[in-house]
């Protein structure tokens, strides 16, 4: 048996040593060959068979530099894919999981000399957003696959088609309000306008009255107009508090109108109302103890993770925190200042801080911009408020 024969203790000793990640810079593309040191890579460099691949290889260098790069960077993008498609992570973290595999193809055989080389690269083709920490080069994967943009554009339609149908809705109900005004203001009471007429033909033919109770013997005789309106002088003469304090006939039209308005406003508080109110663009407090460098500063958000994650970028320093929304609080901006309504009824809305109501921890907002445009909103709770970042 040769001392190099699979199952020799030669053989057993080499894959023992080869087990494992080596060294980039001694391992050969060409050959696919990992060697242990320099001496064996040295060695390797002068082997027969190296050369005849060196050979192959300086008849079209191009072809085959362009091959490897392009098998690096599709497995690199692979990998980013399946493992980190919407995070942000660092690029030593992906790249030290992509080498795990012995076979992968090797960077020192791309036309890429560095990482960072090969990061800025997928900065500038748009494949990843790349970002330049004092931690590090930083990857955010970019999905285009078609069936990402076909979801996204069904999504923007049907948000597109409920604002559609909000605003329609919100139209009818102001018609219907104009209507109801009209109506109220042009038709008085039937009942009681028919009765006024008869009695008062009655009173001008000289006619009595008779009005019948359930428990009078005789009918009372009714006294003229003129008597009975010179007793109701007198009596208001006397107390005048009991007319001054008799409340004005409500409009039953109105009051069913204020009803309605209050269920569309309940229904848009219901499904409108949210457990998460992160969003791109706000400025915002940490308020987490355990980051004692940063607490109670402010930062704005430049990336919202699973609805419930906040990259946040701190203000006076520009360091980058991941902080959940439980431990972030909203900021609110002086009087006039630009806020979004996070959460509510009026959600997603622009809006001018009008003024604020301390006592009651709220403030009352005009909208000026969304599907609610030109409304003044009151009592609007402060954690539904936060300052835009200009």
């Amino acid at each position: 048996m040769g001392k190099h024969e699979f199952m020799t203790p030669k053989a057993i000793a080499n894959r023992i040593k080869a087990k494992g990640l080596q060294k980039l810079r001694w391992y050969c593309q060409m050959c696919e060959k990992q060697c242990r040191d320099e001496n064996g890579f040295k060695c390797h460099c002068l082997s027969e068979s190296h050369q005849r691949q060196m050979q192959i290889f300086g008849m079209s260098p191009g072809k085959f530099v362009g091959q490897f790069s392009h098998d690096f960077e599709s497995a690199f993008m692979e990998h980013m894919k399946r493992n980190h498609r919407s995070s942000r992570v660092a690029a030593n973290v992906v790249y030290n999981a992509y080498i795990q595999d012995r076979t992968h193809v090797h960077m020192n055989s791309s036309r890429w000399a560095t990482l960072t080389d090969f990061v800025k690269y997928l900065g500038r083709t748009g494949k990843c957003k790349v970002e330049d920490t004092p931690k590090g080069w930083f990857l955010t994967y970019i999905d285009r696959e078609p069936e990402t943009l076909l979801r996204e554009g069904q999504k923007q339609k049907r948000i597109a088609a409920e604002a559609a149908g909000e605003d329609r809705h919100e139209r009818e109900i102001v018609s219907m309000i104009k209507k109801a005004k009209k109506s109220s203001q042009h038709q008085p009471e039937a009942g009681s306008s028919q009765q006024a007429t008869e009695i008062d033909k009655e009173v001008e033919a000289g006619e009595k009255i008779a009005f019948s109770f359930g428990g009078a013997s005789k009918p009372p005789v009714a006294k003229p107009a003129s008597i009975e309106r010179h007793e109701e002088h007198k009596s208001e003469e006397k107390n005048p508090v009991l007319a001054a304090d008799t409340p004005p006939p409500k409009s039953k039209g109105m009051g069913a109108l204020d009803e309605l308005m209050k269920e569309q406003e309940l229904v848009k508080e219901r499904k409108n109302r949210k457990d998460y109110w992160l969003s791109e663009g706000l400025v915002v407090k940490v308020m987490a103890k355990s980051l004692a460098d940063y607490y109670k500063r402010k930062g704005v958000v430049r990336q919202v993770i699973n609805k419930y994650v906040g990259e946040i970028e701190m203000l006076d320093s520009g360091h980058v925190l991941k902080v959940d929304q439980a431990e972030l609080e909203t900021v609110i901006p002086q009087i006039g200042g630009l806020v979004k309504i996070v959460n509510g009824a009026y959600r997603d809305s622009l809006a001018k801080l009008v003024s604020i109501d301390e006592d009651n921890f709220c403030a009352n907002v005009h909208i000026e911009k969304g599907s609610y445009i030109g409304r003044l909103v009151p009592g609007i709770a402060y954690e539904d408020l936060c300052k835009v970042h200009a």
